[in-house]
């Protein structure tokens, strides 16, 4: 065995030679017999023209460096690209406040950005004490009812995944005092009359309170004179209060919200 070093560009590289004498050439494989007697297999495609067997042949291997260098470079390419997308941690959420009423607090988000992990629940908190709140995985937001009157809350959500748990900022809620009419958020039902609704959105005008066409669990009352249709079947579920239009004019003639229970409406009986 002949062995070449030579030097490019301060690369040391090493050129081995080795003699074998062909022996069995068949199948596109051939025998090489090296001078201390060791056989191995070679492709006899890559061979000389006319080489049979007895032949002599020079077998000469050169390190290539350029094409390690640039595998090596390929290689560490993807390691990090893989690192990048699967080892970046979720982002807190950041919360916003949407309503608040006397005794309610709706609370907003963006989409969670998770990156590679996954999901596995969202916590709301109150004053550091962990709500029973279903908040299902896919939603942006949160209701918190059952809150008092007048009073300072602390309200964040913890974002619970398979890369650990985030915390969102806190929010410093105060409930509305009984004379605050602006978290009023109503939607209509069946009214006496279709123009029933142009006074009483007057009224609403009037207090600073809003209404909405569509109902939703935002509204903080459903206003109707008869108990039955689509909007007060959601109302029922969704836990919304069924009140009388005389339940605005109450608010408006006291100036200050009015207990729901005296002017709830009744489903109708089929």
């Amino acid at each position: 065995m002949r062995k070449v070093h030579s030097s490019s560009q301060n690369q040391y590289t090493e050129v081995v030679s080795q003699e074998f004498t062909v022996g069995k050439v068949d199948a596109g494989m051939a025998i090489l017999l090296s001078p201390d007697h060791h056989l191995i297999e070679f492709p006899a495609t890559i061979l000389p023209d006319g080489v049979t067997t007895g032949s002599i042949i020079n077998v000469t291997i050169e390190r290539n460096h350029d094409e390690e260098r640039r595998k090596r470079e390929e290689f560490m390419d993807i390691q990090d690209a893989i690192l990048e997308q699967y080892s970046k941690a979720p982002e807190p959420p950041r919360i916003a406040l949407k309503s608040v009423t006397q005794t309610s607090a709706i609370i907003t988000w963006q989409p969670l950005l998770l990156h590679s992990a996954d999901l596995r629940g969202i916590d709301v908190y109150r004053n550091n004490e962990k709500l029973s709140l279903a908040v299902p995985l896919t939603s942006t937001s949160a209701k918190l009812s059952g809150l008092e009157v007048n009073h300072a809350y602390e309200i964040k959500i913890v974002a619970r995944t398979s890369a650990g748990a985030f915390e969102s900022n806190t929010l410093s809620v105060q409930t509305h005092t009984l004379e605050n009419l602006t978290g009023i958020n109503v939607s209509f039902g069946h009214l006496s009359t279709p123009i029933e609704s142009t006074s009483l959105i007057a009224l609403l005008k009037r207090i600073g309170a809003r209404y909405t066409e569509e109902l939703s669990t935002d509204n903080t009352h459903l206003i109707c004179v008869y108990g039955k249709g689509p909007k007060f079947e959601k109302a029922k579920e969704w836990s919304i209060p069924c009140v009388s239009p005389d339940f605005l004019k109450a608010c408006e003639t006291n100036g200050r919200i009015m207990p729901s229970h005296s002017f709830y409406v009744e489903t109708l009986e089929k």
